[in-house]
C-alpha cells in the first residue's frame, strides 16, 4: 500500500510517494511523468525496496516550493531527505531531475545513482524544447496546450521533435498522462520555472556525475541495484506547520481513508472548514487565513475530491458528516466549529445535529434550499461527464462549464432570465477552480449531488447549538436567508447577510474585511 506525505522545508512543502518495504530507493521525478505513477512502475520494478518518490519542486505537490534557482530546488529535496540521516539508499532520477543529483548525492549516504531518460533530457535542451506560455487564457487553451506539450513529450522523439518514438518506453495511457498534466497545471509557472531551472543546469550536472549508471527507460532498472538485504530505516516526521497564517498541507489518515487537508495556524480553538462540492478546498484560502488569526483553522477535501482519496460509495449529506467527523477524530479534535458553505453548510448542519456536543458553533453559509422540482432539475442537468480524453478534449469542458456558472444560475439554462451580474472572474481564478475538478476526476459530482439533495428545510428545526446563517447579496443560493428564519425556535440561529463572499474570485477587500470580521465575531 502506498502513501502521501508533505515535509515542510525551508523552501516550502515537498510531496513524497511512499510504497513498499525494505532498502529505500528514492527516486527525483522528472516533470513529464507523475510521481504517483513512477512510483507503481518501480515498486514492479524494483521488488522488495520501500520507494520514496518525490514530486519535484514546482510540480503537484511540490508546486509551491519557492525557488530562484537550481540550487533552492536541490536544497528542498535534499531537506525533504534530510530523515534518511546515514541510511544506505540507492537513487533514480528522471530526466530533467538529473539536474539535482550532484547537490543531493552530497546530502544522502547513496549506494547507486542511477539516471533515467537524461539523453531525451538532454534533447530537449539542444532544441529548445520548453513548455507553453503559463499565463492563463480566457478561453482556457492555455490547458490544452500544456496537455499537447506533456504528450508530445512521450510521443515525439528528443532528438528529431519532427519524428514520433519508435521504441522504448510504452506510450502513455490517458490516465497515466492525466495524472502527469494535473500535477504540471497545479502551478503552471512554477512548472515553467522548474523546467528552465533544471534544463539550463542539466548539461554541467551531467559531467559531474561520470559514475552515475544511465539508462533509456525505466524498464532498464531490473537487476541494477544490488540484491535487498537490509531493513528500511526511519519515517518521514509529522507533517510541521507553516508559520502565521500561511497555508500549509497534510495527508491525515482516518477510518474512511486518506484525506487531505488545507491547514492554517496551529493555537487557538480548531475550526473545520467544510468546502462546497464541487472541486477541492483551495478557494477557500481566503476563509481559512481569516479564521486562523486566533485559532487552527483545518479545511478538508471531501473523499472523491480534490486531493483527497476516493471512496466507492455514493454519499449523501449524512455521510459526509461522518467522514467529516472522522477526520476531527484523526485530528485529536474533542469539540470545535464548524463553517461550511453551500454543501458544507448542509454537513455542518447535519454534524451539529449528529453531535451536538461536539459542536461549539457553527457558520452556514447559504446552505441548499431548493424546492423539489428544482432539485430534480439540478441532479437531472447540473453534472456533465469529464471522463479525460486522449486529445484533451475534456478540458474545454471543465473550463467552460465552470466559467458558465458565473453567467447563469443554473449554468445550463442559457437564457436571459438566468443571468447573474457578478461578472466573469480572470483566468488565473478560473485556473484554481478547474485544476480542483481535475483533480477529483471522475467523482467529481458526489458531495455535490449530496448537497442538492439536502432537505435543510426538515433538518433546520433539529438544531441546538448557536448558529448563524449567512450569504452574500450574489450568491445564487441566498434564498435561505428569507427561506430559514422561521424554522429554528428561539435565538439559536440568527440570519446575518454578509457583505461579500469572501471566496469567490476576486471579492471587494474592504467588504471581505467586513464579512470575516463577522465570522470571527461570532465564532468568538
Amino acid at each position: 500500500m502506498s502513501a502521501l506525505h508533505y515535509v515542510t522545508t525551508e523552501h516550502g512543502q515537498v510531496r513524497l510517494h511512499i510504497g513498499g518495504a525494505g532498502p529505500t530507493l528514492v527516486a527525483l521525478a522528472g516533470p513529464t511523468r507523475a510521481a504517483a505513477a513512477l512510483l507503481d512502475d518501480l515498486l514492479a520494478t524494483a521488488p522488495g525496496r520501500r520507494v520514496i518518490v518525490l514530486d519535484p519542486p514546482g510540480v503537484g505537490g511540490s508546486a509551491r516550493v519557492r525557488m530562484k534557482s537550481v540550487d533552492d530546488c536541490a536544497a528542498a529535496v535534499a531537506e525533504s531527505l534530510a530523515f534518511l540521516g546515514d541510511e544506505p539508499v540507492d537513487l533514480v532520477a528522471f530526466e530533467l531531475s538529473a539536474a539535482l543529483v550532484p547537490q543531493v548525492v552530497r546530502r544522502l549516504r547513496t549506494s547507486t545513482t542511477v539516471l533515467v531518460g537524461v539523453d531525451a533530457a538532454l534533447g530537449w535542451v539542444e532544441h529548445a524544447v520548453t513548455p507553453p506560455s503559463p499565463m492563463a487564457r480566457n478561453d482556457g487553451t492555455h490547458l490544452n496546450a500544456f496537455w499537447s506539450f506533456l504528450r508530445d513529450r512521450r510521443l515525439v522523439r528528443a532528438d528529431d521533435p519532427t519524428l514520433p518514438i519508435a521504441f522504448g518506453t510504452p506510450l502513455p495511457e490517458v490516465g497515466d498522462l492525466s495524472e502527469t498534466f494535473v500535477a504540471a497545471i497545479t502551478c503552471p509557472a512554477a512548472f515553467v520555472r522548474y523546467w528552465q531551472l533544471a534544463a539550463s543546469a542539466l548539461p554541467g550536472a551531467l559531467q559531474s556525475l561520470p559514475d552515475a549508471t544511465r539508462l533509456t527507460t525505466l524498464g532498464e532498472l531490473r537487476g541494477v541495484f544490488a540484491p535487498p538485504t537490509r531493513a528500511a530505516g526511519a519515517e518521514p516526521p509529522p507533517t510541521a506547520a507553516a508559520p502565521g497564517t500561511e497555508i500549509w498541507h497534510q495527508y491525515l489518515d482516518t477510518v474512511y481513508g486518506v484525506a487531505h487537508l488545507r491547514r492554517a495556524g496551529s493555537a487557538g480553538r480548531p475550526v473545520l472548514v467544510l468546502p462546497t462540492g464541487g472541486g477541492s478546498s483551495a478557494q477557500f484560502a481566503p476563509v481559512l487565513r481569516g479564521l486562523a488569526e486566533d485559532r487552527t483553522a483545518v479545511a478538508v477535501d471531501y473523499f472523491g475530491n480534490g486531493l483527497s482519496q476516493a471512496r466507492d460509495r455514493v454519499p449523501d449529506i449524512a455521510v459526509l458528516a461522518r467522514e467529516a467527523f472522522a477526520v476531527a477524530d484523526a485530528l485529536g479534535w474533542d469539540t470545535f466549529d464548524v463553517w461550511g458553505s453551500h454543501t458544507g453548510a448542509c454537513v455542518a448542519l447535519e454534524m451539529t445535529i449528529m453531535a451536538p456536543e461536539r459542536i461549539g458553533k457553527g457558520v452556514y453559509e447559504a446552505p441548499v434550499m431548493v424546492t423539489p422540482e428544482f432539485r430534480d432539475d439540478l441532479l437531472a442537468n447540473y453534472f456533465p461527464d469529464f471522463v479525460p480524453d486522449p486529445f484533451g478534449l475534456h478540458l474545454q469542458l471543465v473550463w467552460n462549464w465552470r466559467r458558465d456558472m458565473f453567467f447563469y444560475w443554473p449554468w445550463y439554462r442559457v437564457e436571459h432570465a438566468s443571468t447573474r451580474a457578478i461578472g466573469i472572474p480572470a483566468a488565473a481564478e478560473l485556473q484554481l477552480y478547474a485544476v480542483g475538478i481535475l483533480e477529483s476526476g471522475t467523482t467529481y459530482d458526489l458531495a455535490y449531488r449530496a448537497g442538492f439533495g439536502y432537505d435543510t428545510r426538515s433538518r433546520l428545526p433539529h438544531l441546538r447549538r448557536p448558529a448563524i446563517l449567512t450569504a452574500g447579496p450574489h450568491d445564487m443560493l441566498a434564498n435561505a436567508l428569507d427561506d430559514a428564519a422561521a424554522l429554528v425556535p428561539g435565538d439559536l440561529l440568527k440570519i446575518v447577510p454578509t457583505p461579500e463572499t469572501v471566496w469567490w474570485p476576486d471579492p471587494d477587500p474592504v467588504a471581505a474585511d467586513a464579512t470575516m470580521r463577522i465570522y470571527r465575531d461570532f465564532l468568538g
